[in-house]
């Protein structure tokens, strides 16, 4: 018989089916003529500490919904859990007051690491073909945690499934006949039906007639499977906690707090820097990161900062890049990314330094910077104290300035600018500044020789 599709009854990520039960909810059959749901949970990327609170969260809601089930729908590399709280997830879903599958898939989709575990705990599983799971690591506490299915774990020598084997990687039909999984289904649909068949459901199908003549199994009219993901915010701190992702919002915010440092004041620059740097900071402290690595790379655009502070890319610019490099290869421990990130990063951060931050802090404000020679000689006000570096408004615009030590400026003092060095102004107070000592001795040599003569 071929397979009928699944009637849909999407709830909002929001809505999350319904609210949490009370202490008196006790799961159970639906009311009379109410519909018999089932809740599918999509679980994409590394399991992280949002995705399996997440997980917990629906379950428990879908015990409180009275639902028939509830399916992961999985693909993960790995989790980010440490032990204690990946067995509090598997103790979750093998405890659970109904069952619990997880399906792999679709075809290409991988459980590896504690995502892998999360696989062998349910009730009932199944890999799309395709699809793999692997990289098993040994988890403290994790074997006498769970019931039926727990012997499984302790064949995990024998059949190779420690990450130190030579087997790191099980097929769907391998991973079925390792006992790892119960079935492969290469849609949902079936694996919902599989789980049915198995007793884990009760019967949910229906046999139909197409307008073909082709008789399909069909779910039954009262049975409505809700999918759910994450909420937006949840969504988005979860997709920052990839290492890729990560890495290259690490790379945005320390460029774009640069670029802000040079165009003087707080501008957008500087809050979508901040904005970065504090997804990059969550992803920071829920991946797995060598803390040396991290401060080269923070240290390589320090590097960067002073050849910007010179006007041209030296010796710095090279400096930084090396070990930027260096950082950025060792940044990664357990969970590792792609050359492609990398290449991105890097690359973007070198066109940057060498002629986008240039270019980008000649025109931010849309202020005139190409043949800045006429504003030699040009007034303006201190922003703030320059003592010898501050920031000054020139001409509605603020710039960086240098002053010279013997002659500091407050601020709301009157300047003039008197030279340029790179993208800084070098400015001195209106009366009193060393050019004004120099045409003093110059009068004084004068009229020294005047009555000497």
């Amino acid at each position: 018989m071929a397979m009928g599709g699944l009637v849909a009854g999407p709830a909002s990520a929001h809505d999350e089916i319904g609210g949490h039960h009370g202490e008196n909810d006790a799961p159970g059959a639906p009311a009379d003529g109410a519909p018999r749901l089932i809740v599918v949970v999509e679980v994409n990327g590394l399991i992280d500490p949002i995705v399996a609170s997440y997980i917990r969260r629906q379950i428990t809601i879908a015990e409180g919904r009275h639902a028939l089930g509830v399916v992961l729908h999985l693909d993960s590399a790995g989790s980010t859990l440490d032990d204690e709280a990946l067995v509090h997830l598997l103790d979750n879903v093998q405890l659970a007051h109904l069952p619990v599958g997880v399906w792999v898939g679709p075809s290409g989709a991988q459980a590896l690491g504690g995502a892998a575990h999360l696989v062998t705990t349910a009730d009932f599983a199944a890999i799309a073909p395709g699809g793999r799971i692997g990289e098993f690591t040994a988890v403290q506490g994790l074997v006498h945690a769970h019931g039926p299915d727990a012997e499984r774990f302790h064949h995990h020598d024998e059949d190779g499934l420690h990450s130190g084997s030579s087997v790191r990687f099980f097929d769907a039909e391998v991973a079925m006949g390792a006992g790892l999984t119960h079935s492969t289904a290469p849609t949902i649909g079936e694996f919902i039906f599989a789980l049915s068949d198995a007793g884990y459901l009760p019967p949910i199908g229906q046999e139909v007639t197409g307008d073909d003549g082709v008789v399909r199994r069909a779910p039954a009219p009262d049975v409505v499977v809700s999918f759910v993901s994450l909420p937006l915010i949840d969504g988005l701190f979860h997709t920052a906690a990839s290492p890729a992702i990560t890495y290259l919002l690490l790379l945005s915010a320390l460029s774009l707090l640069l670029l802000d440092f040079y165009t003087g004041g707080i501008g957008v620059a500087a809050v979508v820097g901040a904005g970065s740097g504090l997804l990059a900071a969550f992803g920071l402290g829920t991946l797995d990161i060598r803390p040396w690595a991290l401060v080269l790379v923070v240290a390589a655009f320090v590097a960067f900062a002073v050849d910007i502070q010179a006007g041209m890319p030296r010796f710095w610019t090279g400096v930084g890049g090396v070990v930027l490099l260096v950082g950025s290869l060792g940044l990664f421990g357990e969970h590792s990314m792609s050359w492609i990130p990398l290449l991105v990063g890097l690359v973007g951060v070198g066109v940057f330094v060498l002629s986008g931050l240039p270019a980008l802090v000649r025109t931010r404000y849309g202020t005139a910077t190409v043949g800045r020679d006429w504003m030699i000689g040009a007034t303006g006000t201190a922003v703030t104290d320059v003592d010898p570096d501050g920031t000054v408004e020139v001409h509605g615009a603020q710039w960086r300035a240098r002053v010279n030590r013997l002659t500091p400026l407050e601020a709301g003092e009157t300047l003039r600018v008197s030279g340029l060095s790179g993208v800084v102004l070098e400015v001195e107070p209106l009366e009193g500044a060393a050019v004004d000592y120099r045409e003093l001795r110059k009068k004084r040599g004068k009229a020294t020789v005047s009555e000497t003569e």
